[in-house]
């Protein structure tokens, strides 16, 4: 069996495998080689394990042979003949135009730089660089303390180790994203370690919180290690009256609940009267205060103290003691507001009465005058006039007048 080669030249097949496998590769050196634009491949990153696939194309080919070298110049496929003796090659696709290639359970030792190689004259090459990712190893958070008190700072760390490339980390604490300090190390077998340091200061809002470390690696997709914090932080103090509901009265009852939670839980609750002595007959239950039949001597500030491994810290209760005819609840604040409405609407009402009574005297007093002067309209002089009037007196009785 014979192939053409470049459309010119029959060789046998056996001859031209020989070649492919041998001669080609010091061959290279006495005839040099082109990468054409009619020859092209693509580069390939794949994860260690995984399967890579070369892709050999040819955008005009005139029935020229396309084959496939490894990184050491060493014929993988010759048209859709494999001559080298590696099972984990295998053929995808063979046409005029196409050499596809596969391989799987990829290694390291298999990084490199691929040729594809089409027989004109002079031959073309096309190179594909497979690229090995190899994801790190899962990864290690660590603590400087696994008990931390608040206000203090704390070291954590985190390790990728076994990864190519490097992997880069970064933190996350609640929805804040945080940097810390990296360094890369880089082992006998072309492979990185990253160890990433963060340092932070906590309160006591962190305690319970995690602090998560994420690992970013082209190989890998949400690669990440927690860890929760442990923070130790000073109680929290609150003064709950248990009675009475309004203002403390002589002669009645106080009871003072002291409510407190720290981490770790206070080991000491106790009450004082600032600058002064807590009452003889005061009842102390635990965290409460009770003191009964109140008297004005009694008032004062009285603070409830908690202590723990962290610190101490306290609240104040301010009491006095009212009268016992103090109303209830608390005094009664005069209401402006409704006062000045008040005085508008009397004052209105008395513009109102003046403006009535303005218009009704008004009235009353035009009226005296024109039955005064009734008559003199149709008198032709003064005399008639005169006589006239005089003469509309006799109606007097009749006719009254009312002015004020």
């Amino acid at each position: 069996m014979a192939i053409s080669v470049s459309g010119s030249l029959s060789i046998p097949l056996a001859v031209l495998m020989v070649l492919a496998s041998f001669g080609l590769k010091e061959g290279a050196a006495q005839i040099m080689p082109v990468q054409g634009q009619n020859l092209v491949t693509d580069n390939v990153s794949v994860v260690e394990g995984e399967t890579a696939t070369i892709s050999c194309r040819v955008k005009n080919n005139d029935d020229s042979v396309i084959q496939l070298l490894n990184p050491n110049r060493q014929t993988i496929y010759f048209r859709d003949v494999r001559p080298l003796k590696d099972s984990r090659f295998q053929l995808v696709n063979f046409s005029d135009n196409e050499l596809r290639v596969s391989l799987s359970n990829v290694s390291l030792s298999d990084e490199g730089r691929y040729v594809c190689q089409l027989y004109t004259d002079p031959p073309q090459e096309a190179y594909a660089d497979i690229t090995v990712l190899v994801p790190p190893g899962n990864p290690i958070i660590e603590s400087r303390e696994e008990v931390v008190s608040e206000g203090n700072e704390t070291e954590l760390s985190c390790t990728a180790m076994g990864s190519k490339p490097a992997a880069s980390v970064t933190w996350v604490k609640g929805d804040q994203e945080l940097q810390g300090e990296s360094t890369v190390e880089e082992t006998y077998d072309r492979m990185f370690t990253v160890t990433s340091r963060l340092t932070l200061t906590v309160s006591k809002e962190d305690d319970g919180v995690p602090v998560i470390c994420v690992i970013n690696h082209p190989a890998v997709k949400d690669f990440q290690a927690q860890k929760y914090l442990n923070v130790l932080y000073k109680p929290e103090v609150k003064i709950v009256v248990g009675y009475p509901e309004g203002l403390p009265r002589e002669g009645e009852n106080l009871e003072l609940t002291c409510k407190t939670q720290g981490k770790p839980p206070p080991f000491d609750v106790h009450w004082i009267k600032v600058d002064d002595e807590v009452p003889s007959h005061a009842v102390f239950t635990g965290s409460d205060l009770f003191i009964e039949n109140l008297n004005k001597s009694y008032n004062g500030t009285y603070r409830c103290v908690a202590t723990n491994q962290v610190g101490v810290t306290f609240e104040d209760y301010t009491l006095y003691v009212y009268d016992s005819r103090a109303g209830v609840g608390s005094p009664q604040k005069i209401d402006h507001a409704v006062i000045g409405g008040v005085v508008a609407v009397v004052v209105f009402i008395m513009l109102c009465l003046l403006i009535i009574l303005g218009r009704y005297f008004a009235r009353h007093k035009g009226t005296y005058f024109t039955h005064e002067a009734k008559g003199a309209d149709d008198a032709a002089d003064a005399d008639t006039a005169i006589i006239n009037a005089e003469g509309g007196h006799s109606n007097s009785d009749n006719k009254k007048e009312y002015y004020i």
